[in-house]
């Protein structure tokens, strides 16, 4: 399998890089991090793989030059990296870890040495555990914890980054995390979720606001999506593939594009929403200037039996999966791109934030062979330039992610790098889609 675009199909303007999170590779027993509520969640039994978590990860606190020079290396115009809240603010307000600034000043530093643009996200995910115990999410009081810690973070990195994303996939942190329990804080509540989905929205215009008043330019948010399809021909079906469509595809971009929730969620939310929450719409719907776009696999929708809101079951489809079992849809890619554009965005620059492939890698004979990453990667990267050629302003690409990491409550079982990590010497070794990449990208 070898890729068949190269950099030159996408204009000189259009950024090809590699996206990580702070919490999965940098370890965050060190330098001076405070506790995460995803330290306490791995902390508890039956949460995560085998009970682990991101103490180590991939030890890129202390390998991070090693990561650069691969980025480097490999060609990348830019590196979209996260800031862990926690080990900037470790009780996540009051007192600032002067270790942890010190460390994200050399990383950003780092990149600028060796050309590599640095694309900045706020937060990926791991809310400081002193917030968490004032009910993270959940307590409206986040949206000026978050701005502060945005105000500390930018007045020291704000000068060198190319673009500030606020948030990293709000599904994640508000529904996965407060209605499905999967993630950290593991609820399945929907008093607690319709706080959360609307909190998170509000801490993400609250952020802009800040910046916007420190004259930081280049703002946006990171959503992710899902090409959803009916998963029978009933009527039902359809209908709850349109109320996933909106939980899932347009909840978030909807109240940041327009100061809007859509109706059919809010059928099912509305009774558990904070109150008052009409009056914080215009500052949600604070003016980005890009917004980020993660896209894995698509979804089928049936009614579940005797289930109460929303009623959504998945039903298993016959594509090509991933290791995650995720089905491969790179048509699913072009669609949300077309309807971002149609329905919220516009003019509005796009850019692809996250997209990748986990699979099971082994190093043999010194060497990785991934060609399902390849095929992956290939087929996507061709659905954007038809999205381009389509007449949708998407500026850029994000393969995720730059190294096999910790993967949440999955452990490090799956594995999505570009770079095989060894988890018991950390040794790192370019995958076969690394190295095609790096060739695509001279060409």
């Amino acid at each position: 399998m070898e890729l068949t675009f190269k950099r030159s199909d996408f204009g000189a303007d259009f950024t090809f890089g590699v996206a990580t999170s702070s919490y999965q590779i940098e370890g965050h027993r060190h330098g001076g991090a405070g506790s995460t509520h995803w330290d306490t969640f791995a902390a508890t039994p039956g949460n995560v793989v085998r009970g682990e978590n991101g103490d180590i990860a991939c030890d890129h606190y202390h390998r991070w030059e090693e990561d650069l020079d691969l980025l480097q290396a490999g060609g990348f115009d830019a590196y979209r990296f996260s800031t862990s809240w926690a080990r900037v603010m470790p009780e996540g307000i009051g007192q600032v870890n002067a270790e942890g600034l010190d460390f994200y000043d050399k990383l950003v530093d780092g990149m600028l040495a060796r050309g590599i643009d640095p694309y900045l996200t706020l937060y990926h995910w791991e809310m400081p555990s002193e917030l968490a115990a004032k009910g993270g999410w959940q307590n409206r009081d986040v949206a000026k914890w978050f701005a502060d810690y945005t105000e500390v973070l930018l007045k020291r990195l704000g000068d060198r980054v190319k673009a500030v994303a606020t948030i990293n996939e709000p599904w994640c942190v508000a529904w996965l995390s407060h209605f499905m329990g999967l993630h950290a804080p593991g609820l399945r509540d929907i008093k607690a979720t319709a706080h959360a989905m609307h909190n998170v929205l509000l801490a993400h215009g609250t952020a802009v606001q800040a910046m916007r008043a420190m004259g930081q330019k280049n703002l946006g948010l990171v959503t992710n999506f899902e090409w959803a399809m009916p998963g029978d021909q009933s009527d039902r079906a359809k209908d709850l593939t349109d109320l996933y469509v909106s939980i899932y595809n347009r909840w978030f971009v909807q109240a940041a594009f327009t100061g809007t929730y859509p109706e059919n969620v809010l059928e099912g939310l509305g009774p558990h929403m904070p109150k008052d929450w009409e009056s914080d719409m215009e500052t949600i719907a604070s003016p980005v200037d890009f917004l980020g776009v993660n896209y894995y696999t698509c979804r089928r929708v049936v009614e579940a039996p005797d289930s109460l809101w929303p009623h959504i079951a998945d039903k298993p489809g016959d594509l090509k999966k991933t290791a995650m079992d995720w089905e491969i849809l790179p048509d699913g890619l072009f669609n949300i791109l077309t309807f971002l554009r149609n329905e919220y965005t516009g003019d509005t620059p796009i850019y692809i934030t996250e997209n990748g492939l986990a699979s099971y890698d082994l190093v043999e004979n010194g060497a990785v062979f991934d060609p399902d990453r390849v095929e992956y990667l290939d087929q996507h990267i061709h659905a954007v330039k038809r999205a381009i050629d389509a007449g949708v302003p998407v500026k850029g690409y994000f393969a995720w992610s730059l190294l096999d990491n910790f993967e949440w409550a999955l452990g490090y079982d799956k594995r999505f790098g570009l770079v095989h990590v060894d988890f018991n010497t950390l040794k790192r070794t370019p995958k076969y889609s690394y190295d095609l990449l790096k060739n695509a990208l001279t060409r």
